[in-house]
């Protein structure tokens, strides 16, 4: 196995001690962030430790390549984007504070998803839907680590998909600006210029992002061990739980223990360090 240790820095120290923690026999640096102890043994020191000194692990098959995987799915918010889009939305009606405290509900697992959408989105009727291109011009940032993550996924062909509770709205403009292959979200009900309060169709829950994750799975062909999983809410979880390896980012604790590896404190990039 190789334990991979990344870090916004990362001291010598800390790799030398954590090598001798896991009988690593060589370490290697992946980039100045990031490094790749060889030869590592599972040691129940290592997570107290990384975590006290806010160090990203993972303990990864020396011979996994990215180029196993034929498929990336992630979630929208607060994962792709370092945005929660609803409460951005929410903001320019001086109610985020209402609606972002039902979106931390919803992400840890405490509120059933369709009943926090619901409750949002209501909260949002009457709103100009000039506020929709606002947000996506003025808030809506790709986090840290995405376009290199995603370029990279394009050099060798993996497809991406992006699953999202969030809104049609901006799936379909990040899909176009940043080259996804496939994006699923919800449509939000617009009449004469304001936002209605309801959503159209069925709401995209963890049981709808897990549907379309099958969906374009079966499709192309692909099975389980060839999928890569990343997301950070409790609603992720059941597409997570359809990936080959899932990745929890910046993520809520019930993702982080679910999930086969965690990112806390690096970016997306980040994802590309775990494969040779």
């Amino acid at each position: 196995m190789n334990l991979i240790i990344q870090g916004t820095e990362v001291a010598t120290t800390d790799l030398k001690h954590l090598a001798t923690l896991t009988g690593a026999t060589a370490i290697d640096s992946i980039t100045p962030n990031a490094f790749r102890l060889i030869g590592a043994n599972a040691n129940p020191e290592v997570a107290p430790f990384c975590e006290q000194n806010k160090l990203d692990y993972a303990l990864v098959a020396a011979g996994r390549k990215l180029g196993d995987f034929r498929l990336v799915v992630m979630d929208m918010d607060s994962t792709l984007i370092t945005i929660e889009s609803i409460d951005e939305i929410a903001d320019f009606m001086g109610l985020k504070a209402q609606v972002a405290e039902i979106t931390a509900a919803g992400m840890r697992g405490e509120i059933d998803f369709k009943e926090s959408l619901r409750r949002r989105v209501d909260m949002l009727e009457g709103a100009d839907e000039n506020m929709l291109m606002r947000v996506y011009e003025e808030r809506l940032r790709p986090s840290p680590g995405a376009d290199q993550l995603l370029g990279r996924l394009r050099e060798i062909g993996i497809k991406t998909l992006l699953v999202s509770g969030g809104f049609i709205f901006f799936t379909d403009r990040l899909a176009q600006r940043l080259g996804l292959d496939y994006a699923h979200s919800n449509t939000l009900e617009i009449i004469d210029g304001r936002l209605t309060g309801r959503v159209l169709g069925e709401i995209v829950d963890g049981d709808g992002k897990r549907k379309e994750l099958l969906r374009v799975r079966d499709e192309l062909g692909l099975r389980k061990e060839q999928i890569i999983g990343i997301g950070d809410g409790a609603n992720d979880l059941k597409f997570m739980a359809e990936c080959g390896v899932s990745i929890a980012y910046h993520a809520k604790p019930v993702v982080r223990a679910q999930a086969t590896y965690a990112l806390n404190y690096v970016g997306l990039d980040g994802v590309l360090n775990f494969f040779n």
